[in-house]
């Protein structure tokens, strides 16, 4: 008992020692990148330099549509991309419990029952002759063995925090990809409303040019037209006519995407068949700067998460050059007698410490090092590769933002002179005073000019919506989900219909 009572001692010496054991390899921290203080010229003409949280957590409201409110939302609860994301963060969870567990001891209780004979003729019982001895027994046999690695040079501690890193990791891809989600999901209802818009205004000027079909019809009978003239306006209409099935088969395939993002049946959908504006994007957002890029954007924050685990599986290698310091025990009860197995005299025990330290591994665990340097390497120009390239986004963004605006008001400008330009054709043909060539044109530039002007205000909320994506918008930074949702994974009930809100 004094032995076993100093070989305890031993132990728990050995224990208290691990606890205020070092941890090799360098501590992480996070790298300082030197950020311009703006993004340039083209921030200066569309954005504001003091963004707010709540202009970048739900910027989709200031497109001021209640239906693509909803719509975001629904995406958010049950898109499948997301349900995904949750369950790689609930398998890096988990896989963080199994590392963890690394650091405390193991137990395990083991029993067993065992009919033997040992052979007469076989070595080594055929070279005596024993009276009385036990050539066929029972044995019955009840234990509990347990081992310890005492973490001395903090290889499991490395891992643990590696593992910290990699779940912090999956919630920021979770949150990159609701991101994702949620600018993919405005973008296909923008292009859908526009794609009604200008299904739309197709329809109208499909009225104005079978009018012109009719004048020129009507004018040839009265001996001033040519069936010229009719022939070039049926062939106006008929290109016309033809655009219209093109954006009917475009909008109706937005409402498939849209489904598909909503995870929704298309029949919940009806509500979108019906033409609604083009949302309008605000005269200016509030941008910011581009430090606060490593706060928002997920992506950016997922590879700094990344480099962080990286540095920990460094210092883990680094720890396997070190000894491993071990305390094992095992406790039995051993009996040929059933009767007898619970009894004091029936018990086997076994404690002590070891040690294992590797003298020889052809530079294996060195080159495991090397491995995890590289690693973390890559990941460092990885990190910096994500930021450089937030902020060319960023700056994109703002540039496709702010010429977009421009063009917008210069087409504005043209689809009214077309206008004036068209009712003035039309009225010096129906007096004989120009042929039908110029109203011809004259149709064919307004038309155009209003197309153009359609797709404009298209284009101008997409690139709203693409700024705000590359500016990581669209997630609460201090609540991490987006406003209103409480969880990020799959809907549990059916969803209601969409309801088209109020303007």
């Amino acid at each position: 008992m004094q032995r076993l009572r100093r070989m305890t001692l031993s132990a728990a010496a050995m224990a208290a020692g691990a606890l205020c054991a070092c941890t090799v390899g360098n501590n992480y921290q996070q790298p300082q990148l030197r950020m311009d203080a703006t993004y340039g010229p083209a921030a200066t003409q569309a954005a504001s330099q003091a963004a707010t949280q709540s202009a970048t957590t739900a910027w989709w409201k200031s497109l001021n549509d209640p239906l693509l409110d909803q719509l975001v939302e629904r995406a958010a609860a049950a898109n499948l991309d997301l349900v995904q994301a949750a369950a790689r963060i609930r398998g890096v969870r988990a896989q963080r419990a199994v590392t963890a567990g690394g650091e405390l001891p193991t137990l395990n209780a083991d029993g067993g029952y065992t009919h033997q004979r040992y052979s007469q003729n076989a070595a080594p019982f055929n070279a005596f002759d024993t009276p009385g001895f036990p050539w066929e027994f029972n044995l019955y046999q009840l234990g509990f063995d347990a081992s310890w690695e005492l973490d001395f040079f903090g290889g499991t501690r490395r891992a643990v925090e590696a593992a910290n890193a990699d779940v912090a990791a999956g919630i920021e891809d979770q949150r990159a990809v609701l991101v994702s989600v949620t600018a993919e999901t405005a973008r296909t209802y923008v292009e859908l409303r526009g794609y009604q818009h200008e299904a739309s205004l197709a329809r109208e000027n499909l009225a104005l040019q079978r009018e012109s079909l009719e004048i020129t019809r009507e004018q040839m009978k009265n001996g001033v037209g040519t069936q010229l003239d009719v022939s070039r306006a049926q062939a106006q209409v008929a290109a016309t006519e033809a655009a219209i099935p093109l954006l009917q088969r475009n909008a109706w395939q937005a409402i498939h995407r849209l489904a598909l993002l909503l995870n929704e049946p298309i029949e919940s959908l009806a509500v979108l068949e019906s033409e609604r504006p083009i949302p309008v994007a605000p005269p200016a957002v509030a941008v910011g700067v581009p430090a606060e890029l490593l706060r928002r954007r997920p992506d950016i924050r997922r590879a700094e998460r990344r480099l962080a685990a990286a540095s920990a599986r460094t210092g883990q290698a680094q720890a396997a050059l070190y000894p491993r310091f071990s305390l094992t025990g095992l406790f039995n009860l051993q009996s040929a007698n059933i009767e007898d197995l619970f009894k004091w005299r029936s018990r086997a025990l076994s404690l002590g410490p070891s040690v294992e330290w590797p003298i020889f591994d052809a530079g294996a665990l060195r080159a495991a090092v090397r491995v995890r340097s590289a690693g973390q390497e890559e990941a460092l120009a990885a990190y910096e590769q994500t930021v450089r390239q937030a902020v060319t986004e960023v700056q994109d963004g703002l540039v496709a933002f702010t010429t977009e605006r421009q063009r917008r008001g210069y087409l504005a400008d043209a689809v009214a002179a077309d206008r004036v330009a068209f009712d003035l054709a039309q009225q010096l043909y129906r007096q004989g005073l120009t042929d039908f060539l110029t109203v011809l044109d004259a149709e064919r530039a307004l038309y155009n000019a209003q197309d153009a002007l359609a797709r404009s205000d298209t284009d101008q909320a997409t690139a709203l919506i693409g700024l705000y994506k590359a500016l990581g918008g669209g997630w609460d930074t201090d609540a991490g989900v987006l406003p209103g949702s409480s969880t990020l994974a799959a809907a549990s009930t059916p969803p209601a219909p969409l309801e088209h809100g109020h303007d």
